[in-house]
This record gives structure tokens, sequence and C-alpha cells, in this order.
């Protein structure tokens, strides 16, 4: 059969369409590309190109990093006893033969080491109930255990007190135990009593509320004002997507970026928001953040260079950290002196280095100046942590 022009076919279906949209015959047509219009009739004459997906914003896009929960787990109510006489032709007192019931099912927390956030952990876990015992002696079965994967180095803790801390993988804690199946009639069988009607519910399960905590958020932790380029410098050296703009607190959650290396080592760095002067007074959300901090290994402070006097921003930081945790500042760190791209910036650099003992790595998070030297240096900090760690028979925490 030949295959008609595409003119032909064209006015051909027009034609059809004249005549009350009703086509005498389809024609087969070779496109190389979808039309812009519709062919089949006028008054579904309008664009029909294939629809793109619509775009999703960076804020959808980012999964934010959790690093405490606060989780209510209740175990598995026990199944209630049977109640039930056996029953046979010719065999009238058959005696008891209710079983009992099934045991309730625990919530347990296992230590996963792909799991790196506690982001999937719910609010609300209940184990499975057991079932009622049967007839004939039968048992009823047990509620299934229900698990809860958080990551290596989790802290539980019950009214300010740490019960469990899990920091090797597979490790188990049992957060709430089931409660035990209730006794059918056939266990009140006795001497004195050969057709016994009592049998027992169900014993409820045991109900706790849990605070999580990760002992390490990440390997090192940006530190910094709010629009110092901690969000852009993470974009930079990471894969990680926070989201940036030019007003304050655009990070109001911790986000974590990882670093890759050629010898598959990977280095986790955070971003922490932007602290304000009094944080250690809960001004702001201040003691939250400070939180963030405390799970870091080592720090990296960012100094806007562009700022007069950018040694005070670093003096304020180290203060902030004094007085909420004593030691936190002494903590092994490097001052990363941002957008080194402006003019300001390079009049303030040799002004910084003279005011601070630390080391001073200038670089610019928008255009990607000299990330090599930080990258080098966050390997050094990483490895000094990592033989650290070895020397005191721990082992270091891995992503």
């Amino acid at each position: 059969m030949a295959v008609p022009a595409l003119g032909a076919g064209l006015g051909r279906a027009a034609a059809g369409a004249a005549l009350g949209g009703r086509a005498l015959w389809k024609p087969v047509l070779l496109l190389l590309s979808p039309p812009s219009f519709s062919t089949t009739c006028a008054r579904c004459a309008k664009d029909r190109r294939l629809r793109q997906k619509r775009a999703i914003t960076e804020r959808q896009l980012t999964r934010y990093f959790v690093d405490h929960r606060k989780v209510r787990v209740v175990g598995g109510q026990g199944g209630a006893g049977g109640f039930s006489f056996y029953s046979e032709p010719r065999k009238i007192f058959g005696g008891p033969d209710g079983g009992n019931g099934g045991d309730g099912g625990h919530v347990i927390l296992k230590a996963d080491q792909q799991t790196k956030s506690l982001s999937s952990v719910l609010p609300f876990y209940q184990g499975f109930h057991g079932e009622r015992g049967g007839r004939k002696n039968c048992y009823g079965a047990n509620g299934a255990y229900v698990y809860v994967k958080v990551p290596v180095g989790t802290l539980v803790k019950e009214d300010g007190e740490v019960v469990a801390d899990l920091t090797q993988h597979g490790e188990e804690y049992v957060a709430a135990y089931g409660g035990a199946g209730g006794k059918g009639n056939r266990f009140f069988l006795s001497n004195e009593n050969r057709s016994p009607t009592l049998f027992t519910p169900g014993e409820p399960g045991q109900e706790r509320v849990l605070h999580l905590e990760l002992k390490t958020t990440a390997h090192a932790g940006l530190v910094g004002f709010p629009n110092a380029g901690k969000s852009s410098l993470l974009r930079a050296i990471s894969r990680a997507k926070p989201a940036v703009a030019a007003y304050p607190f655009t990070t109001l959650n911790p986000h974590v970026g990882i670093v890759h290396y050629q010898d598959y080592e990977q280095v986790a760095v955070a971003d922490i928001p932007g602290l304000i002067k009094g944080a250690h007074q809960n001004r702001g959300l201040g003691v939250t953040f400070l939180k963030h901090i405390e799970r870091c290994r080592f720090l990296l402070f960012v100094v806007d260079l562009s700022v007069p006097q950018p040694w005070v921003q670093l003096q304020d930081l180290k203060y902030e950290l004094q007085q909420y945790d004593r030691g936190l500042s002494e903590r092994p760190c490097v001052v990363i002196g941002n957008k080194i791209d402006l003019a300001e910036s390079r009049i303030n650099l040799p002004l910084l280095r003279e005011r601070v003992a630390e080391r001073v790595i200038p670089l610019s998070a928008l255009t990607g100046d000299n990330l090599e030297e930080l990258l080098w240096h966050l390997r050094e900090l990483y490895d000094t942590y990592v033989k650290t760690e070895q020397s005191r028979g721990q082992s270091p925490v891995k992503w």
C-alpha cells in the first residue's frame, strides 16, 4: 500500500473534518516530529505538544537532615485467652480446651549503617497485637516485631537519661515490650475445678516516650553568621542543594553534604543555620543550632571578608560556643574567608591574618577560587580525627 504524501493527508483530513468531524479514511503519516497542531477535527485544533513535567523548586528537592526526634512507642497488646470445651461424639465431658493468647510484638530500635539521618523515623510506633487463643488447646500467634532503623551512633534518652547507645551496626534495643498473652480456661483446670469458665484478657504493651539523638551529625560543621556563604560553600564542595538567597536565615534546618575523595573516603560536612549574638541564651533558635554544632567533630568557621572588621565575627562565634559548652570552641578548626572575589575582601584578608592565630583559607564559593586548598585541609582534619579515635580504641564514624 502506498503511503500518501503529507500535504495530501492533511488536506483529506481537513475535508473530513468539514463533514462533521468524520473522516472517510485515516491516512498513515510519517512525521519526523510531532505536529504542534491537531489533525483530527477543527474544534480540537489546539497545541498538542508533549507536556513537560512541572519544575520542582529546590526547597521541595531538599531533604532536611534530622539529628533529633521525639518518638512514642507502644508495644503490641497480648491476645485474649480462649474459652471453649472439648466436644466429640459419645464424649460428653471433654473438659476445657481453650488455649492461651499470643504475646504482643515488641518495638525494636536497630542500628543500620546505611541510615544516616533520623528523618525517616516516625513520631509513633506500635507493635502488632497477639492473636486470641483457639480451641483444642491452640495457642494464639505472637504479634510481629516492629523494627525501626536508626543511624549508628544514636543515643536513646528517656526523661533526660541515656538508656541506650547504639554504636555498632546491627545492634538492637527493645524500646517497648509487647504485652503477655492471656490464659485460656484450660490453664485453670484443677482437681477442685474440672470445668473452669475463667479466662483472662491479654495485657497491654509497654508505652514509652523516647528522645533519639545522633552523637555525630557530621564530621565537619560550617559555623558562621547569617549570609556568610555557608550554603553556597556546601553547594560548591558537594552535591547538596541547600536553598540560597540574599536574605538572612535562608537555612533553618541543617543540611549535610558528602565530599568524595579519590581513595573512596567520604567526609560529611553539615551546613549549620546561622548563629546570632546571644545564641547561648536561646535567642531565636540559638540552643537548637548550637546542639547541631556540638555533634560535629571539627569546625569550619565561615567569615564574610567583605564586611568591616571580619575578625569580630570570629570572636563573637567563639564566644557563643564557649558560653554554651566550654571546650566546644577549642575543637580542631579552620577559618574560611569567603567572598574573596570582592575588592573589600582583598583589603581585609591581611588584616584578618594578623589578628587570628588559626589558619585562614581565602576562597570564593561563588566563583570556586581556591576550593582545592579547603578540600586538602579538610582531608587533613578528617585523617587526624580517624587516628585520634583509633588511638582511643573507638571506631570513627564512617559515611
